[in-house]
């Protein structure tokens, strides 16, 4: 029996991807490679390369590999990119995936877990943080809407059929692989973190400020950053508590505090001892004030407990990994 990790070449799916492997988990890959790297996964891993979209060879996949269940990554992330290519990101994200889920439900796998998002609540009331999983759902993107119609294909797909998921909704995802193995590699990433790393050694000119007229502290964005290993590891407890015959769940991933955008701006320029230039322009369309998780639920029912919980710690080893893309070559000019 093995896992089928979609867009396991990606920032998470190979922090995934190494968390099973590290397991002993027989694991499997389908990645289309448009933004991840197969160097990132170990080699013993088979990274087959192909689009989840193509039915017949995740078909085949899943049967040559007796896939028990699927961890499924792949999909487009950028939210202003979903304003102006919204009939592409439902196409990416919502027609792929439900594929996807047919081809699961075929093959009679035990369990989905699915990347969902925060961009699913909208841009709620500050009364409402930290945000629960039965908050109103009012996603102001694209992007949020492709990722909630997958929610609901699985919701309806696990009273149909014998099926059991987990949609984990992420809030703001960063830092690397303490150990130095994966890192956010697409150099051309929007992350606000990875982006001021990468000014700091010198690969970008400047640091873009979306807005600082928001309704918060100091007027820029509030995120609830989660490190990446954190995050995968919540993803393999609501696996193995799927796989242990827990029903299907809706589950956020935070840490339940948020930093601004100009907090995360000092933080990086503490970590990295640069203090580099950082330019206030106009909003991005698709953005919320702000949003932080209440992860009690997650942690309820998988025992999840976070190690990483430090934005300092976090900013490091996304440093250190952006140190490490230098010096093996890998960062493309961007």
């Amino acid at each position: 029996m093995s896992i089928l990790v979609t867009g396991g070449c990606g920032y998470i799916g190979s922090h995934m991807t190494w968390n099973l492997h590290d397991a002993g988990k027989d694991v499997v890959i389908i990645d289309n490679l448009s933004t991840g790297f197969s160097w990132l996964v170990p080699d013993s891993v088979p990274v087959i390369e192909g689009d989840i979209g193509d039915s017949d060879l995740v078909a085949r996949v899943m049967k040559e590999h007796n896939v028990e269940a699927v961890i499924h990554f792949a999909g487009s992330i950028v939210v202003p990119d979903s304003v102006t290519d919204p009939l592409g990101y439902y196409y990416n994200n919502t027609v792929k995936s439900r594929s996807l889920i047919e081809n699961a439900v075929n093959a009679k796998v035990k369990a989905f877990i699915f990347s969902s998002t925060a961009a699913v609540y909208g841009n709620p009331d500050e009364a409402d943080e930290p945000l629960k999983e039965d908050l109103a759902l009012e996603p102001i993107s694209p992007y949020g809407t492709s990722k909630l119609m997958t929610e609901w294909m699985l919701r309806d797909s696990a009273v149909a059929y014998d099926f059991t998921y987990a949609a984990l909704r992420y809030f703001n995802v960063a830092g690397a692989d303490p150990e130095g193995r994966t890192g956010q590699s697409t150099p051309t990433a929007t992350h606000l973190i990875k982006v001021a790393n990468q000014v700091a050694l010198g690969q970008r000119d400047s640091l873009a400020i979306f807005g600082d007229d928001y309704p918060t502290a100091d007027g820029t964005c509030i995120r609830d950053y989660i490190h990446v290993s954190d995050l995968v590891a919540a993803h393999a407890l609501a696996l193995e508590s799927l796989l242990n015959g827990h029903e299907s769940f809706v589950a956020n991933c935070g840490y339940g505090k948020g930093y601004s955008v100009l907090e995360v701006v000092e933080a990086v320029r503490r970590v990295s001892n640069v203090d580099f230039a950082a330019k206030v322009t106009d909003r991005r369309d698709g953005d919320p004030a702000a949003l932080v998780a209440d992860s009690t639920r997650l942690r309820g029912i998988t025992g999840w407990a976070p190690q990483h919980d430090d934005l300092d710690l976090i900013v490091k080893t996304a440093l250190d990994w952006e140190k490490r893309l230098i010096e093996k070559g890998h960062n493309r000019a961007l």
